[in-house]
């Protein structure tokens, strides 16, 4: 199924889904986990869509109510590969979920949230299968007129820095939208 042919409403007036799953070539049977998917759950929707039914993703949040949003809006859309955890991305194995057992992993607008970048990242490097990548996206340094104040964003390169020392290999950058940056890592 082709991103752009998804019936899912919210999100795309800031960021492009489809262009980012494009760059991510998202594709049937993945297994994909969304961390911090956030209460409307716009990736993991998406991604769902795209994975089909020998697929799943694992919408993950700390937010309980968060995470029973996106429970009902699967439900609403007749979503039924996706599995929403609780956990706390910033505990190591908190996710509960396998070593290397992710194709894809997601981490859309946390860090500006967060000071444990490595525990973050270095969590997401553990459940990604050799091969498998991860997508950051976060909002720009630069000012607009919303979203976190511009000395709570994270800068590209510090991100690049820290998936790096991690482990995580830098593959490529898109523009996902006017307010935003994407990051493409590699697990070798």
């Amino acid at each position: 199924m082709k991103a752009e042919t998804l019936k899912i409403p919210g999100g795309k007036e800031l960021i492009d889904v489809v262009k980012v799953f494009e760059a991510l070539g998202i594709a049937e049977k993945m297994k994909i986990a969304d961390l911090g998917c956030g209460r409307r759950g716009h990736f993991s929707l998406q991604a769902a869509k795209l994975v089909g039914t020998k697929g799943i993703v694992y919408a993950i949040d700390i937010l309980q109510p968060a995470l029973k949003s996106v429970e009902s809006l699967a439900s609403l859309f007749g979503i039924n590969n996706l599995k929403t955890i609780w956990a706390d991305l910033e505990v190591p194995g908190g996710m509960n979920l396998e070593t290397e057992s992710i194709d894809l992993v997601l981490l859309n607008n946390i860090l500006f949230q967060t000071k444990k970048h490595e525990i973050i990242l270095a969590e997401a490097k553990r459940i990604l299968r050799r091969g498998g990548k991860l997508l950051v996206t976060e909002w720009e340094k630069t000012g607009a007129p919303f979203g976190p104040e511009p000395e709570k964003r994270v800068d590209k390169e510090k991100v690049k820095k820290i998936a790096e020392s991690v482990g995580l290999v830098f593959e490529k950058e898109i523009k996902p939208g006017p307010y935003h940056y994407s990051l493409i890592f590699l697990k070798k």
